[in-house]
């Protein structure tokens, strides 16, 4: 592959402009029962930003998002190389509580997965309540709060007590976004948020993402090229695992360096 990163320069970049970034992954590996599934991706996020990953199914994406809130810790034959940052502080050190880390880095997944057998408020109560938020009207500002930030209190401020899963899909989705952000999270992790949702439940999510990162930094995975050029500061193609090319989104869609990043961007496979 041509114009792969400089892992040297990257690294040096890094120590450099650190201060500037919310979240760094250096160096970082996934192992599946012995398979290399991500191979030494490098990348820095900046604050209040959102970036795109992207790149054919089975490229390590989600892989790659998974590794930056521990979520491989819970699967079995999973091992994780390299360093991820947060503020400076590597997220996998054996100082690191990884639940204390997952309040401050929230995940969203690709279909919305609001608990089943829980109301609407509940929903975004519950991850309140598990941190032992007992007062009932903290509680109640912060559910109002996240449902705001989620651009879905006005439709169902009246019905709070409601099933979240009478909700529509789009609605359940934004649900799910107010119950990763009830928790006061500084990133926001996004898998695929919309892939299971029609073009108007879609459009109300890509709405929320750009509102959320003036207070947040965002890292999405998506299939869909136009969703990233239309939500994304910073877009990442991955490829068989390795970053091919990671910078400014507007660059990647119309000045890429790499030959194959052009003819993805270009719907020439994937």
């Amino acid at each position: 592959m041509t114009a792969m990163i400089d892992m040297q320069d990257a690294r040096a970049d890094i120590v450099k402009d650190a201060p500037n970034y919310k979240m760094i992954a250096e160096n970082v590996s996934v192992f599946y029962d012995g398979i290399q599934a991500v191979k030494n991706v490098t990348m820095k996020f900046r604050e209040k930003s959102v970036t795109s990953l992207i790149g054919p199914s089975g490229c390590g994406k989600t892989t790659f998002l998974r590794c930056l809130n521990r979520m491989h810790d819970m699967t079995k034959n999973a091992r994780v190389e390299g360093r991820i940052l947060l503020d400076g502080q590597d997220l996998y050190s054996k100082d690191v509580d990884p639940i204390y880390h997952r309040r401050k880095v929230g995940m969203v997944f690709q279909k919305p997965n609001p608990f089943p057998t829980m109301s609407i408020y509940d929903n975004v109560a519950a991850g309140l309540r598990l941190n032992g938020v007992k007062d009932r009207k903290i509680l109640d500002e912060i559910v109002e709060d996240s449902l705001r930030m989620s651009y879905i209190w006005d439709e169902v401020k009246d019905n709070l007590r409601k099933p979240a899963m009478e909700l529509s899909g789009g609605q359940q989705q934004r649900v799910c976004i107010a119950r990763a952000l009830a928790i006061q999270p500084e990133v926001l992790l996004m898998d695929e948020p919309a892939s299971a949702l029609d073009p108007i439940a879609t459009q109300k999510i890509e709405e929320t993402i750009t509102e959320l990162a003036k207070e947040f930094t965002i890292i999405i995975v998506t299939h869909n090229m136009q969703q990233a050029v239309r939500v994304s500061n910073y877009t990442a193609f991955m490829y068989l695992g390795e970053l091919i090319e990671f910078d400014e989104t507007k660059k990647i869609f119309t000045q890429p360096r790499n030959e194959l990043t052009a003819k993805y961007v270009k719907g020439q496979f994937g």
